[in-house]
């Protein structure tokens, strides 16, 4: 094992072999460059620029890491305003030394940005490409790319925005060519005087490997070549025409001319004298090397079949000569390339003219059938399937080959799993999208970019979205056809500092009616929660929205945070979130652009702040008291919070709150019920770790490696799934092997499904494409049920791939809408022991966690070490606790964790020894009987009587009945509720210690006012309120007497006559029931379970079920009547 590692390796320039993933090869790439400069004798500096956006989301979090050594190496990183500004700021930067004012020789620079920020760069990169670069400057523009839009609103692929500026672009395949084609980027812009596009996409971005980081390792050769008068470079005095003429005239030759002499396409499996020729590059060549692999096609097969490879490193404009000389000869060219076909048609341009029969492939095969499809992406599965029955077609086949495409289709063929369930991004606890994006009833809204963007799936009345930068102006126009006469637009603060501001000056100056929400969240969160570029604050935007004409504005903010009235401008409305629905009634009514500033900081960077003590953390947290919760499920349309799960009880589903994820946002309390309790001080108890002695365990056989070992990782966005993969490719790396390591980023780390893809080989070369194929997964680590039972998940599992997986079940956002969502463990299971059998070993891993180590954070970890111990992993325990170690993280602690996971695969009763005693689970039965007798009002013996009338009906009615009728007669009044809520300092006590307060939130029917909603407000009461309780419970003699001051409300009416009419229905079923009707007087009687919550809540429950009570009715009575007729 190596041990002369470290994680500052990546930007130290001494070290050759270093482990780094794309975006921080990007950050070595200009060291790099500034290193060779300096080694030529030449004084540069380096500057970099750009806007973040996946999967390029990650370069300014790198380039800030790494501000010493950047500083060191003379580059300055500035984040820019935007993409196309970003790009403007670089060409001045070839412009330093024009004019005999430059501090440096020359300026290097990089410019990043995802595919749409390329778009919108278009007008830059023309005129600066146009215009050149400095002769010891030069360019290079990352560019990032989303081919399958996982976390775009758009898929897009930027190779024909830099054809229309005639900017090269070199396609890498992998992070080692990130760093190699962006030096080589450099070279040629020098050379040519052009800007050079570097194509970055998931796979080769957002990957992990081991490369070769020497300075010097590659040393370019400058070719022989006709230059006009003045060169190509930037020019102080120039003209369009003659910009025009340099570029298409010669820049275009000298980009060729530099590849060339550089030999970067080049022939890899085959030779020349070949008849069948496969073409391409970037991502697509790791994919057809994989496709090769799978077909069994090695150098040595290749020769025998007569087929040759060519790589591809500038996909425009193509090195012709080069290829011309790799093509001679060849009877079938096939070229494999996702998207619209870049390379295909230059080849087909060149061949045109050309004597020969020559056939090209590509977009369509040799019948004009589809082959290699302009949408989504390739598959290299897909790609051998394809190649080997072009290669069968033309005569050059093999039994080895058939072999091949046999195991494909069985690949295929098991590929049939169903989604029994799924995990969509949400937004995280507390969000304060969950509260911003409301909107009065009978209005919608459109969503912005970003977070926002979300909330389309969230039954909000809020569809539509723009490009960013748009936000509100497709209302401009629509509202001229449309016979809705208001809107409201969702922005974000980021997107209105991006461009946003000027969607609303044109809204503001074509006279549109709506309602700008311009939520300051202080963060820009999609992206990993940057800062505002500029500084910008909610006050700025307000008097920035005053500047540009905006009359009717207002501020509203949630009351934790730390604004002042004295920063705006004076006469704004500032008003507590709580009003925001008030607010927005208010202005949907007004002509013109209104704007309402929502201040509440993203949730995710308050806990990242609070934990650096950076922000203030409320010394208190809510607790929902589960015997008075009903279940409803307001609390959770009222917070749209995650936190809030479900807590099954003999009575039925409740609600409690996940402490460990709770961001302390507190909007759940707006629920309509007297459960919620909020407790001042003291601590959560957490459960303590255990003083482990973890026996010796047998070491397990390590498995060999044949190719390359293939794992994949899942999990929830957000809980440390990459850290798992970053962890294997450090010890691949220790342990002298190749590594590579897919990570997810963007919109999935919003709790959304996660994969990582690993794949480990013994050398670099063993390693192609980084995603996991098709029934190729040896090893998967489940961190999440859901998302390793998915039929995409299990239809990667090779014939004899085995899983460690943790059975706990995480529930999803579906929750906060859908009151009866649960994951369907059992399925779940079931799909993955069908799947694997026993090569699948499923515990819960989130428990033990709890309960030996004191905190469920090391999950993760255990799950690891039992795939070690299962001889999952082709790795060496002391790599993987070194990796451990390096990471820096509780080293300690989540070392004994991957001990514990290693022990939890011998000991099958691991789980149990760990496990803290329990309450026994009271019978549901037992537990209405204590209910009705603790209630009182001779409620028992109803209960008694109603069963006895019940006694002959089958177990599956009786139970339902019963079940509704306790229900019914068990309705929480204010005695019960009263009596109820004097369990909750018990209650709080077995999950808080130290000194706290507690206090409740109840709305008294004789004391509480209306709220801004319009229901009754809920007002606090503290420890005083105890005695009262006491008090209250005692009266429970007076419910149903006429001295009852509440009996007299219409709740309390309603819930008298449920009673009643229960009891008139029970008496028609056992006259009139048929067992053909079992399904429908199943339903029937168990509606009243339906009638959940509280006051408003309740009430609208109490109607929805009466309507379907009246259908079920209906029907009955359609089918009597239809017997009748019959007879």
């Amino acid at each position: 094992m190596q041990h002369d590692v470290s994680l500052a390796d990546r930007y130290d320039l001494t070290k050759k072999q270093v482990l780094l993933n794309g975006t921080q090869a990007l950050v070595r790439m200009m060291l790099m460059q500034s290193a060779r400069d300096r080694a030529a004798g030449h004084n540069t500096a380096g500057y970099v620029t750009g806007y973040r956006g996946s999967p390029l989301g990650a370069v300014d979090f790198q380039m800030t890491r790494a501000s010493a050594e950047l500083e060191k190496a003379q580059v300055r990183f500035q984040e820019g305003l935007n993409e196309d500004l970003a790009a403007t700021a670089l060409w001045g930067s070839q412009q330093a030394e024009l004019r005999g004012e430059g501090k440096f020789q020359g300026v290097f620079g990089l410019w990043y940005g995802k595919g749409p920020g390329v778009d919108r760069s278009g007008d830059v990169f023309r005129h600066a490409n146009m215009a050149g670069t400095s002769r010891l400057g030069g360019v290079v523009a990352a560019l990032g790319d989303d081919h399958t839009g996982e976390s775009s609103t758009t898929l897009h692929q930027s190779e024909w925005t830099m054809m229309d500026s005639f900017m090269p672009v070199l396609s890498p395949a992998g992070v080692q060519e990130v760093i190699d084609y962006g030096l080589f980027g450099f070279a040629l812009s020098r050379f040519a005087g052009v800007w050079a596009g570097l194509k970055c996409i998931k796979d080769t971005i957002e990957v992990t490997s081991v490369v070769n980081g020497d300075p010097q390792r590659l040393q370019f050769v400058t070719p022989e070549f006709d230059m006009p008068d003045g060169g190509l470079n930037i020019r102080l005095i120039d003209t369009p025409q003659e910009q025009e003429a340099r570029i298409i005239h010669h820049k275009r030759r000298a980009v060729q001319a530099y590849a060339r002499a550089n030999r970067m396409d080049k022939r890899v499996l085959g030779q020349a004298g070949a008849k069948i020729g496969f073409v391409a590059a970037g991502k697509n060549w790791l994919d057809l090397a994989h496709a090769m692999q799978v077909l069994g096609i090695d150098k040595q097969a290749a020769v025998r079949h007569g087929v040759t490879t060519y790589k591809v490193a500038m996909t425009w404009p193509l090195d012709m000569q080069s290829f011309a000389e790799w093509a001679e000869g060849l009877d079938c060219i096939v070229v494999v390339e996702e998207k619209r076909k870049l390379i295909e048609g230059q080849i087909k341009e060149a061949l045109f003219n050309q004597k020969g029969s020559r056939r090209v492939f590509g977009g369509q095969d040799a019948q004009g059938a589809l082959l290699f499809a302009d949408s989504y992406a390739l598959d290299p599965i897909v790609i051998a399937q394809k190649l080997g029955h072009i290669l069968i077609t033309e005569g050059c086949g093999s039994a080895r080959l058939t072999g091949a495409l046999e195991r494909i289709d069985a690949a295929h063929t098991a590929n049939n799993g169903p989604t029994l369930a799924s995990r969509v991004p949400y937004f995280c606890s507390g969000c304060p999208h969950s509260s911003s994006t409301k909107i009065p009833e009978g209005s919608r809204a459109y969503s912005g970019i970003g977070c926002h963007y979300m909330v389309q799936w969230m039954d909000r009345q809020t569809l539509g979205f723009t490009q960013m930068g748009g936000e509100g102006a497709n209302w401009i126009g629509e509202s001229l056809f449309s016979t809705r006469s208001h809107v409201f637009q969702n922005i974000g603060d980021g997107t209105y500092n991006h461009s946003g501001i000027q969607a609303i000056r044109a809204a503001v100056a074509a006279g549109t009616t709506m309602t700008y929400k311009i939520l300051f969240n202080d963060a820009v969160a999609m992206t990993g929660g940057q800062n505002n570029d500029g500084g910008l604050d909610a006050a700025r935007i307000v008097q920035e929205m005053r500047g540009i004409g905006v009359k009717n504005l207002a501020v509203v903010y949630d009351e934790k945070e730390d604004i002042s009235p004295a920063d705006f401008p004076a006469g704004i409305q500032i008003h507590p979130r709580a009003q925001l629905n008030a607010v927005q009634e208010g202005f949907r009514q007004l002509s013109g652009v209104s704007v309402i500033v929502y201040v509440q900081t993203c949730a995710a960077e308050k806990r990242r702040r609070r934990k650096r003590g950076a922000f203030p953390d409320p010394d208190q947290r809510l607790f929902i008291n589960p015997d008075v919760c009903e279940g409803c499920g307001d609390c959770g349309v009222q917070s749209n919070c995650v936190s809030l799960l479900p807590l099954e009880t003999p009575l039925g589903r409740k609600r409690q709150i996940d402490q460990s994820s709770c961001n302390k946002d507190f909007s759940c309390i707006n629920g309509f019920c007297p459960s919620f309790a909020t407790v001042r001080g003291g601590q959560l108890r957490r459960p303590l770790a255990q003083v482990l002695s973890i026996p010796e365990v047998p070491a397990p056989e390590l498995c060999t490696l044949k190719g390359t070992h293939n794992i994949v990782v899942t999990g929830v966005g957000g809980t440390g799934v990459v850290t798992i993969g970053a962890l294997l490719a450090m010890a691949a790396h220790l342990d002298g092997k190749a590594a590579g390591v897919m990570e997810m980023a963007g919109l999935a780390q919003k709790g959304g499904a996660v994969h990582i893809h690993c794949r480990i080989g013994e050398t670099p070369e063993d390693i192609s494409a980084i995603r996991v194929a098709l029934g190729e997964c040896d090893a998967l680590i489940g961190g999440d049920l859901v998302v390793s039972a998915q039929g995409n998940t299990l239809g990667l599992m090779a014939p004899t791939g085995g899983a460690v997986v943790n059975r706990h079940e995480i529930i999803t956002g579906e929750f906060t809408r859908d009151t009866g969502f649960a994951i369907p463990g059992a399925d779940l299971h079931l799909a993955l022991t069908a799947r694997l059998h026993e090569r699948a070993r499923l515990f819960n891993a989130t428990l033990l966690a709890e309960t030996a180590l004191g905190d469920t954070v090391y999950a993760n970890m255990i799950l690891l070490g039992a795939a070690y111990q299962q001889g999952l992993l082709p790795l060496t325990q002391e790599a993987l606790l070194e990796a451990i170690a390096l990471n820096g993280v509780k080293v300690t602690q989540n070392q004994q964790a991957f001990a514990l996971g290693r022990w939890a695969m011998v000991d099958a009763d691991l789980e149990m020894k760990f496990a803290r005693a329990e309450a026994p689970v009271q019978d549901p039965e037992a537990a209405r009987l204590a209910g009705l007798h603790a209630y009182g009002t001779g409620r028992l013996l109803r209960y008694e009587a109603m069963r006895s009338k019940l006694a002959g009906v089958e177990a599956g009615l009786l139970e339902v009945a019963l079940q509704s009728y306790h229900k019914l007669l068990c309705y929480k009044d204010e005695y019960e509720v009263a009596r109820l809520l004097l369990a909750t300092k018990t209650q709080v006590a077995e999950r808080f210690e130290g000194d706290y307060e507690i206090s409740y939130h109840l709305a008294p029917p004789l004391l509480a006012h209306k709220g801004p909603d319009g229901r009754p407000q809920k007002r606090s009461f503290g420890a005083w309120f105890d005695p009262v309780s006491r008090g209250l419970a005692r009266l429970k003699f007076l419910r149903e007497t006429p001295f009852d001051p509440f009996g007299y409300s219409a709740e309390r009416r309603m819930e008298r006559q449920l009673i009643k009419d229960f009891e008139i229905l029970v008496a028609r079923m056992l006259l009139e029931y048929e067992p053909a009707q079992l399904d429908i007087w199943r339903e029937l009687l168990g509606l009243p379970q339906n009638i959940r919550g509280f006051g408003p809540v309740k009430l609208a429950n109490a109607q929805s079920m009466q309507r379907r009570w009246k259908e079920l009715l209906d029907q009955l009575t359609a089918g009597r009547d239809t017997e009748r007729s019959a007879a």
